[in-house]
């Protein structure tokens, strides 16, 4: 099994930054791909970014060039810069893993929340 959590949601204002964590453990070494998801009120939740083992990244159209995600050496932890922010990024930011091919892995969520 893998276990998710995260870190670094906070209030920021509209062109701020902020830098999102998530420190996986259990079993790192079956994981394929890494990503970060956001959940808005009343919208469904959607893919911001993912990341796979051998380091590729995809991104939403929303925040390409605005965001990046990035792993480090250990592949224990996944990291989102958000630069830019929008009003529009408010939401939840949940960690996500995909592992064995199979199974998914889910973090508990941090809030972002971007004021105008």
């Amino acid at each position: 099994q893998v276990q998710l959590v995260e870190s670094g949601g906070d209030l920021v204002q509209a062109g701020g930054s902020l830098r999102l964590s998530c420190a996986a453990s259990g079993s790192i070494f079956s994981i394929n791909v890494m990503g970060w998801y956001r959940q808005a009120p009343g919208k469904q939740r959607e893919l911001v970014a993912n990341i796979n083992s051998g380091g590729s990244a995809n991104y939403a159209d929303s925040v390409k060039g605005r965001f990046t995600i990035s792993r480090d050496n250990a592949k224990t932890t996944m990291y989102l810069q958000m630069n830019s922010l929008k009003p529009e990024d408010t939401a939840v930011y949940y960690c996500h893993a995909l592992y064995s091919v199979t199974y998914n892995a889910w973090g508990q969520g941090t809030q972002v929340t971007v004021s105008s």
